[in-house]
């Protein structure tokens, strides 16, 4: 990973968390986990490789669509899942992986994720490899009735698993619902 995809990522999960306990005192005092939170599916629609390199074949953006099961906080305040991507040039990601929230008061999530997985490219982005980690972060709202609406942000390679890790980012609009 270098270091200009480490300054958007470290950007990507602090500044938003900065602005809202700088945006909601009250908020600035934070917890982790969410262990009142039940198992939830999520699905999420976006931009995969919104930010194409232009000097390798095939790197372009393109849609993608998404669905995750959370399993909720299993181990302490660490939330593993499950998911399926695909995208609109035929790429898809099957990955599992885990995550914590960070509550800023009872409404604002943050949650750091990290996942591995098979990647197929189809006629997209070529990433090297057909195992791929995903890292990354979700800022929600979190509804009375425990959805989820918010974005997320996604950086995926294969961290050197392979001669060519170009990586990608994707962002998408994420909305989770409670299973029970």
């Amino acid at each position: 990973m270098g270091a200009r995809t480490f300054i958007v990522q470290a950007s990507a999960v602090f500044l938003p968390a900065l602005i809202a306990v700088s945006a909601c005192p009250a908020a600035a005092q934070a917890t982790f986990g969410s262990p009142s939170d039940p198992p939830s599916i999520a699905v999420g629609a976006g931009a995969f490789n919104f930010t194409p390199n232009t000097k390798h074949q095939f790197s372009a953006t393109a849609a993608q669509l998404q669905g995750e099961y959370h399993f909720g906080d299993l181990l302490w305040i660490v939330a593993p899942f499950v998911g399926l991507m695909g995208t609109s040039a035929g790429g898809f990601y099957g990955y599992a992986g885990f995550g914590f929230d960070i509550n800023f008061g009872s409404n604002w999530v943050v949650t750091p994720t990290f996942a591995g997985g098979y990647y197929y490219r189809g006629e997209g982005t070529n990433l090297g490899s057909w195992w791929e980690f995903r890292s990354g972060a979700e800022f929600d709202y979190r509804f009375e009735n425990r959805s989820r609406l918010g974005i997320a942000f996604y950086h995926i390679s294969n961290a050197g698993l392979a001669q060519n890790n170009q990586g990608e980012q994707a962002l998408l609009l994420i909305y989770s619902v409670p299973l029970y």
